[in-house]
């Protein structure tokens, strides 16, 4: 989301996202604030959902993708004995059962989502069919089919178990990952159906939600320089990549948009790494004998040497 007006700043802004607004409301909000002219986020949240979304602000953007596919964790409450069309509590139930699972049924049925999976995403979801998304088809009542998907979960664990009803559960996993379906097929493996109630995002990548902004915080400080005390460095969108420092002859020769020489390092060839320069990040690129090629070229203000 760029626009012609606004300031030329860049960065990340945490939020811990309440219940109700959009990510993409949340997003043109914190652009609003810190006027800035190019703003975007690293996951969508499901209005109803909680927690850390992490808002790139100008050159960041450049960064999204990393934030995307690093590893997230969820904390979420599912409600045993019904099924929605939207496997969620603001969809239409459809199937009821007075059954209901045991902790030591859970536990073992939990086990049967670690690791590489393969997960159907909902059927209210923002995948494409045909350059639609999915959502928009089923509440049109088409019968949406949508096709499995790999998923990496590293962990699925029962946290409690506040009555038979409902369970508490956390989740870490890669890109991709929908709790909604998490919920929905172990509500079928247990023969209980199964829906989410209660969604928050505890962290992504390197963001904390319990380090994030409030929007009522961000409301309070917008347009003010207390607000820009917040952001943080883009550097952090590329903690899971090698850094590789460059020379000021490399640096410029990135910037242009060519290979640049960095230092000696022990990453591989045709490893994907970023170059720096004086700690602030040139360009995201493959390393190659001496050089990285750049992919992703960062405009930023030199930093001030003291």
């Amino acid at each position: 989301m760029a626009r012609k007006n606004g300031r030329d700043i860049s960065g990340w802004l945490v939020i811990d996202k309440p219940a109700g607004p959009t990510s993409t409301a949340v997003v043109n909000k914190v652009r609003w604030a810190l006027n800035a002219k190019k703003a975007g986020h690293a996951g969508t949240l499901d209005p109803e959902a909680t927690g850390v979304l992490a808002v790139a602000i100008g050159e960041a953007t450049k960064t999204v993708p990393y934030i995307t596919d690093a590893l997230k964790a969820y904390r979420f409450t599912i409600r045993f004995g019904q099924a929605t069309n939207t496997d969620d509590a603001e969809g239409e139930v459809i199937k009821t059962s007075d059954t209901r699972p045991t902790d030591d049924q859970i536990k073992q049925g939990l086990a049967g989502f670690v690791g590489d999976i393969q997960q159907v995403p909902p059927k209210f979801s923002a995948v494409k069919i045909d350059g639609q998304r999915a959502y928009k088809l089923a509440r049109s009542g088409e019968d949406v089919e949508l096709a499995a998907r790999p998923l990496w979960v590293e962990e699925l664990t029962l946290i409690d178990r506040p009555d038979a009803d409902h369970a508490v559960l956390e989740m870490t996993c890669g890109k991709g990952g929908y709790v909604r379906a998490i919920a929905r097929d172990l509500g079928a493996l247990l023969g209980c159906y199964g829906h989410v109630i209660k969604l928050r995002r505890i962290w992504s990548g390197p963001f904390e939600a319990d380090d994030g902004l409030t929007m009522e915080q961000v409301e309070e400080m917008a347009r003010t320089a207390d607000l820009d005390a917040y952001l943080r460095p883009l550097e952090q969108g590329l903690v899971d990549l090698p850094e590789l420092r460059c020379t000021p002859e490399g640096a410029a020769r990135l910037r242009n948009g060519n290979p640049g020489m960095v230092l000696a390092s022990d990453v591989e060839y045709g490893d994907e790494c970023w170059a720096s320069l004086g700690g602030q990040a040139v360009a995201v690129g493959v390393y190659k004998a001496g050089e990285v090629h750049p992919s992703r070229v960062f405009v930023l203000p030199a930093k001030t040497q003291s």
